[in-house]
């Protein structure tokens, strides 16, 4: 196989008859950074978790997806797939509002050029799930936020229409099956490109824990941070004092203490048996 590109956490290869290997590592990155070390079995429970969520919603958007029967080498951690022409657009559906949304409403009122009722706080559910696209930015960079209408420019009315639609579609889906299962889906980002027939697919992974903010719904309370079953842990420790490091400092952020390491891995994998009812392992 050729090596086509190593993400933050995912790396590509082509195979012989033009298919993709997607395989997921267990780098874990914050910040913009890569982290050291990886989280045991991360890349196995994402890979896991996002051919369930495909899966649940293939009947919403079709996904890239050809099988998981893949190399014995990187088995239970990558699939095999179309290739797409990937839109130069992040989708964003957020159904509540914190990280940089909040961050965005304090100053503006509104996130993406949305704007949003006065007197929202740390963790409140917004009126009706937004789209709130962004670029993507080259690893080591920051996706910056966009507007609707910067979308359209970008890709075209239609196909802004289109991203909106399918974004808000994966993402109410998805939020109502884990409310059944008591998660939150606070937000999620998600991968579409145009696949031969220049139909609009989804890729890369689907409602993960790197992917989306969960919460558990029992311990839902607006008004300050919210725990989580994602890797908003890792990035509390890293601004915490306990981690000693300057995120304005330019440099690159301490080694993770084994017990974020362990309790970030246990966080991965409740998310993965709540939502999906199916043990993952000791």
């Amino acid at each position: 196989m050729k090596h086509l590109h190593s993400g933050k956490v995912r790396d590509l290869y082509e195979t012989p008859d033009g298919l993709l290997l997607m395989v997921a590592s267990d780098r874990i990155s914050a910040f913009d950074h890569v982290l050291e070390p990886g989280i045991p079995d991360k890349g196995e429970i994402l890979t896991r978790l996002s051919l369930w969520w495909f899966e649940q919603l293939e009947d919403v958007v079709p996904n890239h997806v050809v099988s998981a029967d893949v190399p014995a080498e990187f088995a239970g951690r990558a699939v095999l797939c179309r290739p797409l022409r990937m839109v130069p657009v992040e989708c964003v559906a957020r159904g509540y509002l914190t990280g940089s949304g909040l961050v965005d409403y304090r100053r503006e009122g509104a996130v993406s050029g949305v704007r949003l009722p006065d007197g929202l706080t740390d963790g409140s559910r917004l009126p009706e799930p937004i789209f709130t696209p962004s670029t993507k930015a080259p690893v080591g960079e920051h996706d910056e936020p966009m507007t609707f209408e910067q979308v359209a420019a970008e890709v075209g009315a239609e196909v802004a229409d289109r991203l909106r639609r399918i974004t808000l579609e994966v993402y109410s889906r998805g939020a109502e099956i884990a409310l059944g299962r008591g998660i939150i889906v606070a937000d999620t980002k998600i991968e579409i490109g145009w696949d031969a027939e220049g139909v609009l697919t989804l890729g890369d992974e689907l409602l993960t824990p790197d992917s989306s903010r969960f919460w558990p719904l029992d311990r839902w309370e607006p008004g300050h941070a919210q725990p989580s079953f994602d890797k908003q842990y890792v990035r509390d420790w890293l601004v915490s004092p306990a981690s000693g490091w300057d995120r304005a400092s330019g440099e690159a952020p301490p080694r993770l203490p084994d017990e974020v390491v362990e309790r970030t891995r246990s966080r991965y994998v409740e998310a993965y048996e709540r939502i999906t009812g199916r043990r993952f392992r000791d």
